[in-house]
């Protein structure tokens, strides 16, 4: 047996029939022109071939799961790939629609304590041939940016590469390039690990010191500039209430040339792109179901605070908290809300040291550790109304056997007080989007599809 950090154990304690702690995601493939009718079995048993497995991925809670399991690991002797390994079809006519429904069912069921904690499902029957993989792992074991790395690793940019990789296979994580990014922690909920943080902070008593006049800072930033969004300014909504056990999940994928002549004719960022078509979608969703505050949503959201110049500091992230710019109709005015937002909060991080980013970033998102006490989520104040995180994914088109990867969609976790979550995963010159919600507070949650693209059209007439 070997022991389980507490960041690890954390997820296990934390997790509850209503609280699911596993990342997934789905992909979509579209076969090699070669591939016969029975492409999906013979990659379920390619799959199913691949029978050594790596430390990580070949480890469970120790007997008994419910008090050793929380603290120790033990691997396995025998993996069991026909239990891992799942083949499935959809039901006719095989939309996405029906695809989605499945993904959901096996979003929200808990993982097995008795054996590793991941499963991968193949599904063939879509309409339009393509194949689907959705896969789901514990966050004790990794987290959403390791995971979708992972699934990078295993995928090839040779179409003619017919090897089969796997992402449970000994030695896959030798394959990388290059030293990745950092991880993002919480299922993508999280830039960093404030477990950490806070040690680190605590061990170096010139930073707690420098605590003080960052905290002044913070202050005064609030105090004078109003497009500083600090925690707990966040309006009560539909997404702020405790949660069930039933999930839904959707999936979008839009254009990032589009995206990009928007950010190029408005002078702003991606980011700032995303985050007003989150706020465009969101208000008209919440519109619809006559559930929209007169204050605007607020979202944390994970950035990059590395200057231009500046290539060493990978790890240059922050959580910030940015307007979403709900209570304007606007598309114009919504992104320029949203764009001083998390210019304001960059500049006071800016200013601050990275332990002190770190700190800051911590006490940011505290409301989210706070969560899982009873009654803190029905008597207080949202920190946020929800997250809204990205992980990096392939930056090339990517093939599995010969199979081009068609989209790749994260499903994060939604917890009490953030019944939905968005997460943005990059595909080459694509930005996919996964929403995950609680099925019984966030009711008809596909609709902000359709409403995502109508804030990108907008926001298209408007500058383009």
């Amino acid at each position: 047996m070997s022991y389980m950090p507490v960041t690890d154990s954390m997820f296990l304690i934390a997790e509850s029939r209503e609280h699911p702690m596993h990342v997934g995601g789905l992909q979509l493939f579209v076969p090699p022109e070669d591939a016969g009718p029975d492409f999906a079995r013979r990659a379920v048993e390619t799959m199913r071939g691949h029978h050594e497995v790596s430390e990580r991925f070949g480890r469970r809670p120790a007997d008994p799961v419910g008090i050793m399991g929380n603290t120790w690991w033990t691997s396995v002797n025998e993996l069991d790939l026909e239990y891992h390994v799942r083949h499935s079809a959809l039901p006719q006519p095989g939309r996405i629609r029906e695809l989605f429904q499945q993904v959901s069912l096996w979003h929200e069921t808990l993982l097995d304590r008795h054996r590793p904690m991941w499963e991968v499902h193949v599904v063939e029957g879509l309409g339009d041939g393509r194949i689907a993989m959705y896969s789901k792992v514990h966050h004790s074991l990794v987290d959403g940016v390791s995971a979708l790395r992972y699934m990078t690793l295993a995928l090839s940019d040779d179409p003619a590469d017919r090897e089969g990789r796997v992402v449970w296979q000994p030695g896959l994580g030798r394959r990388r390039r290059s030293t990745p990014p950092a991880a993002a922690k919480f299922g993508g909920l999280l830039p960093f690990d404030p477990i950490d943080a806070v040690r680190q902070v605590g061990g170096l008593t010139g930073e707690v010191v420098g605590m003080l006049p960052a905290s002044l800072k913070v202050v005064g930033s609030v105090l004078r500039d109003h497009d500083y969004m600090a925690p707990f300014q966040a309006p009560d909504t539909i997404f702020n209430v405790p949660i069930g056990g039933a999930r839904r999940f959707v999936a979008q994928s839009y254009s990032l040339d589009r995206i990009d002549a928007i950010r190029a004719q408005a002078d702003v960022t991606v980011n700032d792109v995303v985050l007003a078509m989150c706020g465009g979608a969101l208000r008209a969703y919440l519109l619809e179901l006559g559930a929209l505050p007169d204050k605007t949503l607020t979202a944390m959201v994970p950035v990059s605070l590395r200057k231009s110049d500046d290539v060493d500091s990978a790890n240059a992230v922050g959580a910030i908290i940015a307007t979403l710019g709900t209570d304007l109709a606007d598309p114009t005015s919504r992104l320029e809300a949203v764009h001083n937002s998390v210019r304001a909060a960059r500049r006071v991080m800016g200013e601050l040291s990275p332990l002190q980013i770190l700190a800051m970033s911590a006490a940011n998102i505290a409301g989210l550790a706070l969560s899982p006490i009873p009654g803190f989520v029905s008597h207080t104040k949202p920190p946020f109304n929800l997250v809204i995180s990205n992980v990096p994914g392939p930056k090339s088109p990517m093939y599995w056997n010969g199979a081009r990867l068609d989209g790749i969609y994260p499903a994060s976790i939604a917890l009490d007080g953030q019944a939905m979550n968005i997460t943005i995963s990059t595909n080459y010159r694509h930005l996919e989007f996964g929403i995950v919600a609680c099925r019984q507070s966030v009711p008809h949650v596909q609709r902000l599809i359709h409403h995502l693209e109508d804030a990108l059209t907008d926001l298209e007439k408007a500058f383009t």
